[in-house]
C-alpha cells in the first residue's frame, strides 16, 4: 500500500516536468518571432532611410584676388610678404562657409620667378598663405592672366598649391591631372568645380600642352558637365568672361549662362569684369532652378574708383534631398555679403565689410544698395 503514493508523486512529477518544457519550449517562439520582428523592422528603417535623407551645404565664392604692385609692396616684411593683415576685418565673414571659392587672378609663381604687376602678374607665394589663413577652400585658376610667365609659372603655383594642401582648378601640370574634376565633399554633398577663361590676352597656350589652362569652349564645358554630374551632386562653373569695368552681362554671358545652366551647371560664379554684376536665376529642363552670379568684381586688388573697390561674397545654402532614391538638390537660402578694399594712397591696403568702411567714412555706398543692385533671388 506504500507504493501507491510513490507512483503518484513520480507521476505527477513528471507531468510537472512536461508542462515546464512545453512553457519554456512556447516562451522561445514568442522570443524568436519578437526578434524577427524587431530584426525586420530594424531592417524596413535602414532601407527608408536610405532613400529618404536631407543634408545641408553653406557653399560662397569671392572675387578677383589681382596682387598689382602697391599691394605687394604694402605687404613687404624683412623676411618676405605678409598680406593676413589685409583680410582681418572680413576673416570672421569667410571661415563660416563649409566651401569657400576664391578666383587666384594673379599667377603666384613666387619670387623665383621674379614678382611683378600689371601687365603681366607674378605674385608671391605668401597671398596664397594668407586667404588660406582666411578661410578659403578653394581657388579657380583659369583666367586673362593664367599664362603671364608661361609655363613655368602654372608649375611653380601648382607645385605650392599642392605643398598648401589647397585645392586648385582651371590650370593643370598634365593631361591627366586635367581630366580629374575636381571634386570637394561638404556634410555629404559632392561640389564639382570646373574653371574657365575666354582668352589668356593673346598670349598663346605653348605647343603641345593644351592642358595647361582651360579655355572657355562650350561645347567642352557641355562634355564636362555631363561628366561632372556622373561623379557629384552640384555642379559650380567659374568663368571668366564679359567686359571689363561694366556693371551688367553682356549678350554673349547671357547666352552662355542659359545653355549651360539649362544642360545640368548648378551654380555660375562670375570673373573678369572687376565690377560687381547681378544674379539670375535660371530655369532648368526639369523645372529646378540654377544660379549665375555674373561678376564677383574684385576682393583684394590695387585697383579703385568706379566700383573696382567693391567685392563681396556670394553665399548659397545648397540642400540635397534624396526621396525614393530620386535626387533633388534645391537652393534654400543666398546671401551676398559686400566689401570694400580701402587704402591709404598706396598704403595700408585693407578688406572690410562694406557696413564698417561705410561707417568709418571710406565710401558713400552701403550693403543695401549693393544687395538691392545685386538683384539678389
Amino acid at each position: 500500500m506504500k507504493t501507491k503514493p510513490v507512483i503518484i508523486t513520480g507521476v505527477l512529477v513528471i507531468l510537472t516536468a512536461i508542462g515546464f518544457i512545453i512553457y519554456i519550449a512556447n516562451l522561445n517562439e514568442v522570443h524568436s518571432d519578437q526578434r524577427l520582428t524587431i530584426s525586420y523592422h530594424t531592417s524596413r528603417e535602414s532601407a527608408l532611410q536610405e532613400k529618404n535623407y536631407k543634408t545641408e551645404a553653406v557653399i560662397a565664392g569671392i572675387g578677383d584676388i589681382l596682387i598689382h604692385d602697391r599691394v605687394y609692396e604694402d605687404a613687404k616684411t624683412k623676411s618676405g610678404y605678409d598680406f593676413t593683415p589685409m583680410l582681418a576685418s572680413v576673416k570672421p565673414m569667410l571661415q563660416k562657409p563649409d566651401l569657400l571659392i576664391a578666383n587666384q587672378e594673379s599667377i603666384p609663381g613666387g619670387e623665383k620667378l621674379g614678382i611683378s604687376t600689371y601687365p603681366s602678374f607674378n605674385s608671391p607665394y605668401e597671398i596664397i598663405d594668407a586667404i588660406m589663413d582666411a578661410g578659403v577652400d578653394m581657388v579657380t585658376c583659369a583666367n586673362n592672366h593664367s599664362l603671364d610667365k608661361g609655363e613655368a609659372g602654372i608649375v611653380s603655383a601648382i607645385n605650392y598649391y599642392e605643398q598648401k594642401g589647397l585645392t586648385y582648378t582651371g590650370i593643370f601640370k598634365s593631361p591627366e591631372d586635367k581630366e580629374e574634376i575636381r571634386i570637394v565633399t561638404k556634410n555629404g554633398i559632392r561640389f564639382a568645380v570646373l574653371s574657365y577663361a575666354e582668352h589668356f590676352n593673346g598670349i598663346p597656350i605653348p605647343e603641345g600642352k593644351p592642358y595647361l589652362v582651360s579655355k572657355l569652349d562650350k561645347e567642352r564645358i557641355l562634355s564636362d558637365i555631363v561628366k561632372a554630374k556622373s561623379e557629384a551632386d552640384v555642379i559650380v562653373l567659374a568663368i571668366h568672361w564679359g567686359d571689363e569695368y561694366v556693371r551688367t552681362p553682356n549678350d554673349m554671358q547671357k547666352s552662355l549662362a542659359q545653355e549651360f545652366i539649362k544642360n545640368g551647371a548648378d551654380i555660375i560664379l562670375g570673373h573678369h569684369p572687376h565690377v560687381l554684376q547681378q544674379m539670375e536665376l535660371i530655369k532648368k529642363k526639369d523645372g529646378s532652378s540654377g544660379l549665375v552670379i555674373y561678376s564677383l568684381g574684385n576682393f583684394l586688388s590695387g585697383q579703385k574708383w568706379d566700383y573696382k573697390d567693391i567685392g563681396g561674397m556670394a553665399q548659397i545654402l545648397v540642400e540635397k534631398e534624396l526621396v525614393q532614391g530620386k535626387r533633388k538638390i534645391n537652393f534654400k537660402e543666398i546671401r551676398f555679403y559686400p566689401t570694400f578694399t580701402a587704402s591709404e594712397g598706396t598704403n595700408n591696403y585693407h578688406v572690410y565689410p562694406l557696413d564698417v568702411a561705410h561707417e568709418k567714412g571710406l565710401t558713400s555706398e552701403t550693403s543695401k544698395r549693393v544687395n538691392q543692385f545685386m538683384q539678389i533671388p
